[in-house]
């Protein structure tokens, strides 16, 4: 680390390298908590997860097999080592469970009593967290691979879902539709084509 500081101070060096030598040493520094773990309730891959932004406390886990958890990740025994619960859950036999793969769960940015869900199965679902029920389900033509909802939006309800086409659509949840479509670029085979 001193080499590096001197040959930057007179010169010899680019911050750029000393930059990326510190980040790199951090990444690989980096170790899993061993005092926290999460029950294990998915059978299959977990693609996402969420941490509610208003408390941080709870957590929910969208997995390939379709499965939505939410966790607790409060440590409710005060023990040093702890396990964080699944409250409850989406399972395979819940009437509203996703089809296919779930590729996105967010929860909504001003309200834990909310959260998204979007799926392989081509549909985004709107759940109410305390009745673990669909409130609304956004059907699209396409396969969704990933929706956000902007954190800082309070003017507007708005969902942005990305398809396997080559568009954006904005679902309003006040309204419950569709509201616009962002056309994109279509890149094939180094070809540029404008829709």
């Amino acid at each position: 680390m001193l080499s590096f500081l001197s040959a930057r101070q007179s010169g010899l060096e680019d911050p750029l390298r000393l930059r990326r030598a510190q980040s790199t040493r951090r990444v690989l520094g980096l170790e899993l908590n061993k005092d926290r773990d999460v029950e294990r309730v998915h059978c299959s891959g977990v693609n996402t997860l969420d941490i509610e932004p208003v408390e941080g406390r709870y957590m929910l886990s969208g997995g390939s097999d379709g499965v939505i958890v939410l966790y607790d990740l409060e440590n409710a025994s005060r023990q040093p080592y702890y396990t964080c619960k699944a409250v409850c859950s989406v399972g395979r036999s819940h009437p509203d469970v996703h089809k296919y793969s779930v590729e996105t769960v967010q929860w909504y940015p001003h309200d834990t009593g909310m959260f998204t869900s979007s799926s392989f199965d081509k549909t985004l679902k709107v759940w109410d967290t305390n009745t673990l029920q669909a409130a609304d389900v956004f059907n699209f033509e396409e396969t969704v691979y990933s929706h956000h909802m902007s954190p800082a939006a309070t003017k507007h309800c708005l969902v942005a879902v990305g398809t396997r086409g080559p568009k954006v659509q904005l679902c309003d949840l006040k309204s419950g539709s569709c509201s616009h479509i962002l056309q994109g670029i279509f890149v094939k085979y180094g070809t540029t084509i404008t829709l």
